[in-house]
Parts: C-alpha cells; structure tokens; sequence
C-alpha cells in the first residue's frame, strides 16, 4: 500500500474513534457541549500534528515518544504552558476512553508531562498587557505614530523581526487584507493582516511622506527613521525594550515576544494549528491527497475569527 493510502486509511480511523470519543463524552460524563468541544479540538490538534508530519499512525498505534514530539512541536510554536497543559489532559482523557474501551492494552499518555525542552519556554503576552505597551506610545513624537504600527504589525501578523524592518510598501495588499513577507532562506509567504493594523500604518504613511530626505535604497521600506533609512533589527530592539519600562511591564520581553503571543491568541482561540503555521512561516506544510493547501482565504478567515484585534 502506498504511503499517502496508508496516511488516508490511519486518520479515516482517527476520525471515526473521535466520533466514539464524542459520544462517550456526551452519554457516559454528561459534559456540556462546551467542553465537548474543547475535548475534542485538544485530539484534533494532535491529529493534525500527524498530518503535517505525514505519520501514518492509528489511535491504537501512538506511543508515549509520538505525544512528546508532538508536546515538544506546539512548544516550538510558541504555545503558552497553561495551553500546553490543557491539550495534554485532552489527550489523557483520549486515551483513558480508549483504555477503558478495550481499543488499547496500555495508555501511551500515562507518563506524558509538561515538556522539558532545556530551555526556558518563551513569554506571552497577554492582550491587556499588549494594550499597555501601545498606550505607552507618545503620539505626539515625530515617531510615536510609526512605533504604534510596528507594535500592531508585529502582533497583528506574527512578523520575525527581520522580516518587519525588510517590509516593502509594494508588498503591501492592503485591499485584500494581505502582505507579503520574505522569511528564512528568502522563502516568500503571505500573511494576513486585520484592519487594525492597516489603520496604524496608513496614519503612520502620512508622517512617512512628510521626512525630508529619504534614502534611495530605503525608499521601499515602509518603516524608517528620522534620517530616512531603513530602521536596524536593534532599534526595534530598543524601541520595545523603552516602551515595556515605560509601561511598567516586569516580563522578558523582545519582538519575538510578539510572534509567540500572536501564535498563542490564535491557537487558544481555536485557530487550526496548520494555518498558524503557515502563517508564522515555520517548515512547509506539505501538500498530499490527504489536504489541499491552505488557500488565503482560509488564512485571512483564522484571523478574522481567531485574532484579539483582527477588526
């Protein structure tokens, strides 16, 4: 059997065990549909992890090194603990049902715990934090408008730093609520962006226009200093380093910080973790019979859905 019937044939499986789990939820625990629900997505992650990593592994098949990869996966997404924590009870309860229903002799999940990578698991900001940052924007600056749409750009579309100070205003699709970014390896991708964000950049454009001398090299770049030059990775560095002191924030916080808080809103909100991805630019989601590839408009509508500040 070829490897893309035998991928077919093992989430096939997953899904008709999800619908058993379902029912097992709803008739044996009484759960309310909420919680259902939020059951449910917990398994889906992990079956998605299967997908994008074209494993073609059954529910009865899943070992205790399967569920640390997968742990080990959404932390490297930027994945906040307390979510993490709360995707592995999903996956417990997972497996205990299967346990208990005879569909597996022993549980793979019993000895999985919150990950230990060796490193420190990036901070995430919460969304009134991020309101703090931007309120610590002096407006009346000749740069407090430019420093507040490169807050909402980092956060609203999940940017690396280098790929915001590399921002062309010709890569700017602001009709159809994109922009293209150019990432690792010089790969290209677009992003959406909410409305929010293209507010912020549109008012900052008119104080762009009025800088006396702009250099011809940076004449594309969209964010540039008061010289006119393309602003240095460090300079986003210090603008957000003063802005977090002047807002009284005592977190560890860098322009990274932002990607992760983007990528965590959208997964906690219930964004499906292979547009997240894609968005944030991370290893190529492969395109197989099993899923077509993500189109934009289902990118544009996990931010519209999933996103604190995408209206």
């Amino acid at each position: 059997m070829k490897k893309v019937d035998l991928i077919l044939s093992s989430f096939m499986n997953w899904e008709q065990i999800i619908v058993q789990f379902r029912n097992f939820l709803k008739l044996e625990k009484s759960l309310s549909a909420n919680s259902i629900s939020a059951y449910e997505t917990d398994v889906r992650k992990f079956v998605t992890y299967l997908e994008i990593k074209e494993l073609a592994i059954t529910p009865n098949q899943v070992k205790l090194k399967d569920l640390k990869n997968f742990i080990e996966w959404i932390n490297e997404l930027g994945l906040h603990a307390r979510s993490q924590s709360r995707i592995i009870s999903g996956l417990k309860s997972f497996f205990k049902f299967l346990l208990l229903d005879n569909q597996i002799e022993t549980d793979p999940s019993g000895l999985l715990e919150s990950p230990k990578i060796g490193r420190k698991l990036p901070e995430v900001l919460s969304i009134i934090e991020i309101d703090k940052i931007i309120a610590a924007i002096d407006l009346s600056a000749p740069e407090g408008q430019r420093n507040k749409a490169i807050i909402e750009t980092l956060y609203s579309c999940g940017l690396r730093v280098s790929e915001l100070v590399n921002l062309k205003i010709t890569n700017l699709f602001f009709d159809e609520g994109f922009i293209k970014v150019i990432g690792k390896g010089s790969k290209e991708r677009l992003v959406p962006i909410g409305s929010k964000a293209i507010k912020e950049i549109e008012l900052y454009f008119n104080d762009r226009n009025l800088l006396p001398n702009v250099d011809k090299a940076s004449q594309n770049i969209v964010f540039l200093n008061r010289r006119g030059k393309q602003l240095t990775r460090v300079m986003i560095f210090t603008i957000i380093k003063r802005l977090v002191e002047k807002a009284q924030i005592k977190k560890t916080i860098s322009p990274h910080t932002f990607r992760h808080s983007f990528a965590t809103h959208l997964i906690d909100g219930g964004a499906d973790l292979r547009a997240v991805q894609e968005m944030l630019g991370h290893e190529s989601i492969i395109t197989t019979e099993i899923y077509t590839h993500l189109d934009r408009e289902y990118l544009r509508d996990a931010i519209i859905r999933f996103h604190p500040r995408a209206l």
